[in-house]
């Protein structure tokens, strides 16, 4: 049987609509697997499931935490793994579905956050950065495996490795890999719809003006306005610097939309680099070219056998 479908892929490629389409005609649960999904008032920047998508199929991990409140590849296994379970013995998969290739990797391969985090360490290394230290250089150095798989300009992951090293003595991918061995694998198929990479940045581009559209400014300002601005630079989410920005008076809002839609491109960029390099995600044809309803069946008869 078939533990987990995951449905991945860059952002703006049609993963929610797939996936709920899915879920719905495997009656079964969803679980998202995107690292910003989790916080609550960030539903229009993130491009969470919607009241309407969430009455189709049950979704996990969706507006469950407060901007700034810890959530990792690692916690996103231990507390999705016992869902997967759970559904699987009741003769269901889980659907699992986002671009957060870590979060995906977490939960099919396993993976763990190592030792307890060291808070004076954390500061230091941090203040080194701000300094103009090359963290990802260093780290590069002691785990090459982990550096490999992580966005270079992600400071809490290039911290939290080098902080793993100098705590353990130990490499966050040796941990990783002995996590992985103690537990074993779900079985798991993966789709992701195969968009030409110039619709797939005009998909992105539509996404970007419907979202300011829909009030994401207005999003971002009541998140500074409940004091969540320091989180939200730290998560480094996509999308919500440029507005930052804007809002604090550094740019206008023509420059943050532009802004916005650059940082979203390299993103889809960077997700489809860590998909294409997974030989067990099989690429879709885009639905524009076949039937919306024809996708569908065919993984849903995929996952059925």
């Amino acid at each position: 049987m078939t533990d987990i479908l995951a449905i991945v892929g860059p952002t703006a490629s049609g993963k929610s609509a797939l996936a709920v389409a899915c879920a719905e005609a495997l009656g079964t649960e969803i679980l998202s697997a995107d690292s910003m999904q989790i916080y609550r008032g960030m539903e229009i920047g993130t491009a969470a499931a919607t009241a309407e998508e969430q009455a189709r199929a049950r979704h996990h991990f969706v507006g469950q935490l407060t901007p700034g409140e810890p959530w990792s590849a690692g916690m996103f296994e231990e507390q999705a793994a016992p869902i997967v379970r759970a559904l699987n013995a009741a003769g269901k998969p889980a659907v699992v579905a986002g671009g957060s290739g870590l979060y995906l990797q977490a939960l099919m391969d396993g993976m763990f956050d190592g030792p307890a985090g060291d808070d004076d360490l954390r500061a230091r290394l941090q203040s080194e950065a701000e300094s103009g230290a090359d963290l990802f250089a260093r780290l590069d150095a002691v785990d090459p495996a982990y550096a490999a798989v992580i966005d270079p300009n992600d400071l809490r992951r290039v911290v939290r490795g080098l902080e793993v090293f100098e705590v353990s003595g130990r490499t966050l991918s040796e941990l990783h890999a002995e996590h992985r061995a103690m537990r074993p694998p779900f079985q798991s198929l993966s789709f992701a719809i195969d968009w030409p990479r110039e619709e797939l940045y005009a998909r992105v581009e539509a996404r970007v003006d419907a979202m300011l559209a829909d009030g994401f400014v207005d999003e971002v300002r009541g998140l500074l306005e409940a004091g969540h601005g320091d989180a939200l630079k730290k998560l480094r989410a996509v999308g919500y610097g440029p507005v930052l920005a804007h809002l604090e008076g550094a740019v206008d809002l023509d420059e943050a939309v532009d802004l916005m839609k650059r940082d979203t491109r390299r993103f889809a960029k960077r997700q489809l680099t860590w998909f294409r390099a997974d030989s067990r995600v099989e690429w879709l044809t885009p639905p524009d070219a076949c039937t919306w309803g024809a996708l569908v069946s065919y993984v849903v008869d995929r996952v059925r056998g």
